[in-house]
């Protein structure tokens, strides 16, 4: 009996890798649907969330039952209850992926991105494939080391969002208001996504060694 309640929080872990490629890939997606007017792209980004949310519930039902069914103590609890917020932050960085589709949707077919701006924004997809791997990474291995790496990759990202702004705000900017305003939701959802990643890593941080670290403003 322990040997399978034990099999089932490993593989809630599992689903957990699982649910960071297919974000990860959704927000890949999104940044080439962004950046060349990929319609095909951008409706399958949004098609797919469904796919999203339904690995979320499932996970947050797995582990409830195992909840209610294995009334789990001390790790195991942590397990548990670190697993439900982390889905939740997923869940969120698929939303973010949604939203930089709609985006590339919304503009096509045009592409929403400035030839100003194409470097930074595909910087910052970059950004954010190494970043939701490394989450993959940190859940899989329960890697504290790799999961402090992970702040470090968000100050890149947080600093790619601050040259988004300052190129936006120069004088020199000539691309008028709606592509403006398309970059800067644009930069803020791929802010989002690298903060929920973060988040996720902390979670893991948390669970190897019981200490919490500050969360993200």
């Amino acid at each position: 009996m322990r040997d399978t309640y034990h099999e089932e929080l490993d593989g809630i872990s599992t689903s957990l890798v699982e649910m960071t490629n297919q974000v990860g890939s959704a927000m890949s997606r999104a940044t080439t649907a962004l950046l060349d007017a990929d319609l095909t792209l951008a409706e399958m980004v949004i098609s797919n969330d469904d796919a999203v949310d339904a690995r979320y519930r499932d996970i947050e039902a797995r582990a409830f039952d195992l909840l209610a069914r294995q009334q789990p103590v001390a790790s195991d609890l942590r397990v548990l209850v670190t697993s439900l917020r982390m889905v939740a932050d997923l869940e969120r960085m698929g939303d973010n992926a949604v939203h930089v589709a709609k985006i590339a949707r919304r503009r096509y077919p045009m592409s929403a991105v400035p030839p100003t701006l194409r470097s930074t924004v595909l910087e910052m997809g970059n950004a954010a494939q190494e970043i939701v791997a490394k989450a993959g990474s940190v859940i899989a291995g329960r890697d504290i080391v790799m999961a402090a790496q992970l702040e470090k990759d968000d100050d890149v990202m947080d600093e790619l969002h601050r040259q988004l702004f300052r190129q936006i705000l120069d004088d020199s900017w000539s691309d008028g208001i709606e592509p403006a305003i398309d970059i800067t939701l644009a930069g803020r959802y791929y802010e989002r996504f690298a903060d929920h990643a973060v988040s996720v890593a902390r979670r893991v941080v948390y669970l190897v060694t019981g200490e919490r670290v500050p969360a993200l403003p």
